[in-house]
């Protein structure tokens, strides 16, 4: 349930419930104004570093001096500060005067950085300025000027405008897609259950919340164990299931693995008062219990990516204390967990934990208070605003001014397929999570009783990515301190996602892998990427490996077919959009 503390001391209820109603929509319409920002939590920060300014006026002298002793010391030694910056790849911006725009702009960059982090300042605080700024920053940078950017001018310049022209018209189509009205220009369509989501399968299980998806498999034999998915509910499963030369699922089947995968119900706002405790009873504990009837008790292999992989070492970390879940007698006993980008420990969110403190989560409450969830949109806006350099303005650069429209891809696709969360359940994650990080400390609780992660004994792969700007890899490595396991780790090349989605033939990828035994010294992040073996091409023929290397055998595929199916793959569920 949504927090709401007594407000007033009124002896009449409703002078209370009034009361609260006419705060919320209060902040429900500044929310309105400020994109969801909280203007309570931007002010906070803004005059915690105002002040902290105000009484430094030496060190911001020194910075100032010291940065135009960097600037200056590297055009008399014809040193490019902007040479690791994409947005400046172009030659012709080593020419005056595009030059002098960009290396003050860097200038200007390079002071802010500085002057965000001042001693004393609250560190979340100096981290919410230091983002903020730099968005400014990337909105002003002379990239996105038509005047100042030399690829767009020569560009007009070749196409006698017609990349403006064509520019225009995208930007009219981006219009319309906002508005809800169809495109001018025909865009290229992917098709789930076609083009993507088309492993074949069937549906054998579904209640309110989840379908459970079993695979037809593709080999003569299979191994004994199965694999159980539980991917995130902020997007649709088939980010593990897109085209076939990009689907991690048809690789697992390939190779012989039985793989089960949860695909969740997209809620609407009948489903406001669902909460954690529905997400771990009617996707995990329930769909466990059909998969081991299922398989015939076999021990399952169990997986979960990004937040699937947060609801599943919570899921693991209860089934591994004696008596303590009802019904755990349903569940066959589990031959491992894989994390992939997931988090236990929340006390490094990374970027995202800019948008998270107490003022900016009450006003996500309101918000959701009114709809009865968080929209996909909502959602998106603010993962948009983690990489707007790169997911944003270029991308607008390269579409506006430059006349090329993004050419849709199967990721692409996913992407924009988003989904909602429920009120209830959202706010949960909010505070326990990541406000209080309760499940890393031991304080969460289920059934009344606290989860240890600790508890935790079945072996452990886990996937962090280099460019993760959702799970850092530094936070997903925490799994090696919180658990009683083997832990084998790897650190992939890649963001988020594309970290992820490491097809084998792959030329571009690479990865660092490390086991590091039961009871043994646990390293820090840095040192274990010192040390880390690296590896050229997919991490998944290791992971492969290392799942055969904790089973037990295999079996005739026919032994594993699916009876009774509900429908086929990929179910209904998945199909589920709304226009928010």
């Amino acid at each position: 349930m949504i927090n709401r503390p007594k407000i007033c001391d009124s002896a009449d209820p409703s002078a209370s419930d009034l009361a609260f109603a006419l705060d919320r929509q209060i902040e429900v319409s500044l929310a309105a104004l400020t994109g969801g920002l909280s203007p309570i939590s931007l002010a906070l920060a803004s005059t915690d570093w105002a002040y902290h300014m105000a009484t430094s006026p030496s060190l911001l002298m020194c910075h100032t001096l010291d940065t135009w002793r960097q600037t200056t010391e590297a055009h008399a030694a014809q040193k490019d500060l902007t040479a690791d910056d994409p947005r400046y790849a172009d030659a012709n911006w080593q020419t005056w005067p595009f030059s002098g725009a960009k290396d003050m702009h860097h200038m200007v960059e390079s002071w802010w950085s500085k002057v965000t982090q001042l001693r004393g300042m609250e560190h979340h605080h100096q981290d919410v300025m230091h983002f903020f700024i730099r968005q400014w920053l990337d909105m002003l940078s002379p990239s996105n000027s038509p005047a100042l950017n030399p690829t767009i001018l020569k560009t007009m310049f070749d196409t006698q405008g017609a990349s403006v022209a064509h520019g225009m018209a995208h930007a009219m189509d981006d219009w319309r897609d906002h508005q809800g009205l169809p495109r001018l220009e025909k865009e290229t369509q992917f098709r789930i259950g076609t083009d993507v989501a088309c492993t074949p399968g069937q549906v054998i299980h579904r209640n309110h919340l989840a379908e459970l998806i079993q695979y037809t498999p593709s080999t003569q034999r299979v191994q004994r164990e199965p694999i159980f998915i539980v991917p995130s509910w902020i997007m649709k499963y088939y980010i593990l299931d897109l085209s076939p030369m990009n689907s991690m699922v048809r690789y697992l089947v390939d190779q012989g693995h039985t793989v089960f995968m949860l695909s969740w119900r997209n809620p609407d706002a009948s489903d406001a008062l669902l909460d954690m405790r529905d997400y771990l009873e009617l996707g995990v504990f329930n769909n466990l219990a059909v998969v081991t009837e299922r398989t015939q008790g076999a021990p399952i292999h169990t997986v979960g990516y990004c937040l699937g992989g947060t609801l599943l070492g919570l899921a693991v970390a209860a089934l591994s204390r004696p008596g303590a879940i009802q019904g755990a007698e349903k569940i066959a006993p589990l031959a491992s967990m894989t994390l992939l980008a997931s988090q236990l420990d929340f006390s490094n969110p990374g970027e995202l934990g800019v948008f998270i403190d107490e003022p900016q989560v009450s006003l996500l409450e309101d918000i959701m208070a009114e709809q009865g969830f968080l929209s996909g949109r909502q959602m998106a806006a603010c993962f948009q605003f983690l990489k707007a350099r790169d997911l944003f303005w270029s991308a607008r650069i390269r579409e506006y001014w430059l006349g090329q429209p993004d050419v849709m891809n199967d990721l692409m696709f996913w992407n924009a397929d988003v989904t909602r969360m429920p009120a209830s359940m959202h706010s949960e994650y909010l505070h326990k999570f990541y406000l209080h990080n309760a499940l890393a400390l031991g304080q969460y609780e289920v059934d009344d009783v606290p989860v240890s992660l600790s508890d935790i004994r079945v072996p452990v792969f886990a996937v962090g990515t280099v460019k993760d700007h959702v799970t850092p890899w530094q936070s997903a490595y925490e799994v090696s301190r919180l658990t009683q396991s083997e832990v084998t780790f790897v650190l992939a090349s890649g963001g988020h996602n594309a970290g992820i989605l490491s097809p084998v033939g792959a030329t571009d990828r690479s990865y660092q892998q490390h086991t590091m035994p039961l009871n043994s010294r646990i390293e820090s992040p840095q040192t274990w990427q010192q040390t880390a073996k690296s590896v050229n091409g997919s991490w998944w023929p290791a992971w492969h490996a290392w799942l055969v290397t904790h089973s037990s055998g295999s079996i005739p595929a026919h032994q594993r077919e699916a009876l009774d199916p509900i429908t086929q793959a990929p179910g209904s569920y998945v199909f589920v959009r709304y226009d928010d």
